[in-house]
């Protein structure tokens, strides 16, 4: 793992390459493209006179403070965590960056990929490491049953799948 840094609550915030990666590219867009852009046009917009009822103008220095925030905490985001590019030891459990299959009650059948908070997708099956299931998740074997607090009770579900990706850095 590279960057480690705590949060104020005592735990690294983990995130996988890809995860670094998309923080980097939006990043670089809004930093090198998008900001340039928007700073011409309030440019051009200002050359035209009376700022204060140039709608252009104010929409475009609205645009800048959102990028320049955005911009910010993507900065500050991506000096926080802590990228996890190696497969763990024990593949046999479910760790940070698994794909987890799951079978419920009703043999429904779901997978997810545990993944950091600043990744989790819900229509690409990714779930936050801070997510309920993905702590009950962590740390279990093949054929585990596990007991999830659901917002409306409890819900037993038995591990069928666990698999990793290769990580960039392994050989």
């Amino acid at each position: 793992m590279t960057n480690r840094t705590v949060t104020g609550s005592n735990r690294p915030r983990y995130i996988t390459p890809e995860g670094e990666q998309a923080l980097r590219e939006e990043l670089h867009y809004l930093w090198k493209e998008k900001r340039p852009e928007v700073t011409q046009a309030v440019r051009e917009a200002a050359a035209l006179g009376d700022r204060s009822e140039n709608a252009e103008y104010i929409y475009g220095k609205k645009q800048l403070r959102e990028i320049d925030r955005r911009v910010r905490f993507l900065s500050k985001r991506l000096d926080e965590v802590s990228v996890v590019d190696r497969l763990p030891d024990d593949q046999s459990r479910v760790f940070f960056g698994a794909w987890v299959r799951i079978e419920d009650e009703d043999g429904e059948e779901q997978e997810y990929r545990i993944v950091g908070a600043d990744e989790f997708d819900l229509e690409k099956g990714y779930i936050s490491v801070n997510s309920p299931l993905a702590r009950a998740l962590i740390g279990k074997h093949l054929d585990d049953d596990v007991s999830v607090k659901t917002p409306e009770d409890w819900k037993q579900v038995v591990i069928t799948g666990i698999r990793y990706q290769k990580a960039p850095n392994d050989k």
